[in-house]
C-alpha cells in the first residue's frame, strides 16, 4: 500500500513553495487544521495527513504491535517526508506528533528544514526526582487511563472541553468531543497509552534542525513550564508563546497559530 493512501496524505497550496507538514494529535485528525491550511496555502506547499488509526486513514494497516510506541507514527512520517518532490519540510506537530517530530528529525535531519512543535510535552507525568512538570501525577495518568478503558464515549465527553479549553465557547469542546468519538475505542486506548506514558526527555538534546516551540498563554495539558523544558532542552530553539488558550490552538487561534508558523518558515527559508 502507499503511504499517501494508508496516511490519506493531503498536499495543496503553492506549487513549489517552501513545504510545510501538519501533524495531528490524539483523538483528532487532519480536519481539525482546516481553519489554518488556507492561511498556509498562499505562501507554501501544505501536507496534511492522517495518522494511521485516525480520519481516512486505512484502519487495516493499524496494529497494536506497530502503534505501541512513538515509533511506528515516527516511521510513518519520514515515510511521508521521503515522498518524490517534498523536499525538505518544516514538520508541525501538534500535541503528541511534536515528539514524533522530535524523533524523526534526530533521525533523518536532512528531511527538515525546522520543526514547529505546538503544545508539545515530552513527558506528561511529573518527576519529583528531577523537579521536571509535566503537568500530571503518575496517579493522574492511572486514573484518566482507567477512565479511557471503563467507557471511551463518556471520557471523551469529560476530557475534551478540558483539552480544549476555551470554555467560553463550548462549540470548541463539541468539535473535539465529536472528534475524539469518531474515533475507535481500540485504537484510541492504545494511542492514549502512547501519548500519556511515553517519555521523550533525552530525546529533545538529538535536535539539530532549527526548532520553534510555540505554546499557548494557558494549556491545562502542557502547562508552560512545559514549553519552556522543551527549548531549555533543544539546542538553539526558540520558544514562542501564543495569546491564545487552551492545548488545541489550531481551532482556537488558528490565524495566530498561521502567522507562527509563516514567520518561522519564511525564517528558516
Amino acid at each position: 500500500m502507499g503511504t499517501r493512501s494508508r496516511n490519506h496524505v493531503t498536499v495543496s497550496g503553492r506549487a513549489g513553495g517552501p513545504v510545510v507538514m501538519l501533524a495531528h494529535g490524539f483523538g483528532c485528525d487532519q480536519h481539525l487544521w482546516r481553519l489554518v491550511v488556507p492561511l498556509l496555502e498562499r505562501d507554501f506547499t501544505v501536507v496534511v495527513f492522517d495518522h494511521v488509526g485516525a480520519g481516512q486513514s486505512d484502519l487495516s494497516a493499524w496494529s497494536p504491535e506497530r502503534y505501541a510506541t512513538l515509533d511506528g507514527y515516527t516511521d510513518d512520517v519520514l515515510a511521508i517526508c521521503r515522498e518524490p518532490a517534498l523536499g525538505p519540510v518544516t514538520f508541525v506537530g501538534h500535541s503528541v506528533s511534536a515528539m514524533m517530530g522530535v524523533l524523526a528529525a534526530a533521525r533523518e535531519p536532512d528531511a527538515f528544514a525546522g520543526l514547529v512543535l505546538l503544545a508539545p510535552s515530552p513527558c506528561f507525568i511529573d518527576d519529583p526526582a528531577t523537579g521536571y512538570r509535566g503537568g500530571f501525577s503518575a496517579e493522574d495518568v492511572d486514573e484518566l487511563l482507567e477512565s479511557l478503558d471503563a467507557n471511551y464515549l463518556g471520557w471523551s465527553g469529560a476530557m475534551a472541553p478540558v483539552i480544549m479549553g476555551n470554555p467560553e465557547r463550548p462549540e470548541l469542546g463539541e468539535e473535539l468531543t465529536n472528534s475524539f468519538c469518531r474515533t475507535d475505542p481500540d485504537i484510541a486506548r492504545v494511542f492514549a497509552r502512547v501519548t500519556f506514558l511515553s517519555d521523550n526527555r533525552e530525546d529533545l538534546a538529538k535536535v539539530t534542525v532549527p526548532t520553534l516551540v510555540a505554546q499557548c498563554s494557558v494549556d491545562a495539558i502542557a502547562p508552560p513550564e512545559v514549553g519552556a523544558f522543551v527549548q531549555s532542552r533543544i539546542p538553539g530553539s526558540r520558544l514562542g508563546t501564543l495569546d491564545g488558550t487552551g492545548h488545541c490552538p489550531q481551532l482556537a487561534a488558528p490565524e495566530e497559530t498561521a502567522a507562527a508558523i509563516t514567520d518561522f518558515v519564511r525564517a528558516v527559508h
